[in-house]
């Protein structure tokens, strides 16, 4: 990132965006992570694709399993959706506007819907590795905003009820839960995730608080979904490896598809 106010970089990465895909505007924006970037294809039809790296505040993924495009679709209703195939971690050092940026970018395009998606530990054992689970509320734990100054942004319902009642027309199997993000890059500890589950998470990760923070001070409303990848330290009968999240993605790829398909046809 550049010492330019970030959303000044967001309004001139988004005029970039809507120029370098040929779009009017953007509808609706998708973030996808951790074992999500596969399943965009049933989005709808590709109007174009570029390399993030190109557009002005954001740098390439470093975790793999994160794609590096940005793609631009015709939902089945008609709207422009962006797709962001990776995103900036808090752990990666850059500061939380980079973090946020790209959340930025699609509401200065004109987005208004936001959906954020993470690979995750899960702490229910019902819920196995390729588990998706609505996000219903999150406990922040990273002690970090990126709001600045008096900024008082209200996040009763931070991940929109009614986005949630509509992702259960598309899969009624759906769950829900609270999503606790650590700052990460390491794994939590059995005794973290034990404390997770004593304030009320059901699911851990490193990811989607700061960027669903952003976008409800965008006025954006947002669907929050994550991939239960493993269970969490302390409940997992082995140690977690990042492998084992890339390949419950990849596990996972048929149902993934199905459900942001579905989404966009009701979205």
């Amino acid at each position: 990132m550049t010492t330019e106010d970030p959303k000044q970089l967001a309004g001139h990465a988004a005029e970039a965006l809507v120029r370098e895909l040929a779009v009017d505007k953007i509808d609706l924006a998708l973030v996808l992570g951790s074992g999500w970037s596969a399943a965009a294809d049933e989005i709808g039809e590709l109007l174009g694709e570029l390399p993030l790296s190109e557009l002005p505040g954001f740098s390439a993924p470093v975790v793999a399993g994160h794609g590096g495009a940005l793609r631009a679709y015709r939902t089945p209703l008609g709207k422009t959706a962006a797709v962001f195939t990776g995103r900036t971690h808090y752990y990666e050092g850059r500061g939380t506007a980079a973090v946020v940026h790209g959340v930025r970018t699609a509401a200065a395009a004109g987005a208004t819907t936001l959906v954020v998606t993470n690979g995750c530990g899960g702490l229910n054992p019902d819920w196995g590795p390729g588990t998706p689970v609505l996000i219903r509320d999150h406990l922040n734990l990273t002690g970090a905003t990126p709001l600045e100054g008096p900024t008082f942004i209200d996040l009763t319902e931070a991940y929109s009820k009614r986005l949630r009642e509509l992702a259960r027309t598309v899969d009624p199997t759906l769950a829900e839960g609270v999503y606790v993000q650590f700052r990460g890059p390491q794994y939590e500890t059995p005794a973290e995730v034990r404390m997770a589950g004593i304030l009320g998470g059901d699911l851990v990760g490193m990811s989607t608080t700061l960027e669903t923070i952003a976008a409800r001070e965008a006025g954006l409303e947002v669907l929050g979904i994550s991939l239960v990848t493993n269970l969490a330290a302390g409940i997992s009968p082995t140690p977690l490896e990042h492998a084992e999240v890339i390949a419950a993605g990849r596990a996972a790829e048929p149902r993934l598809r199905s459900l942001l398909g579905g989404l966009a046809a009701v979205l």
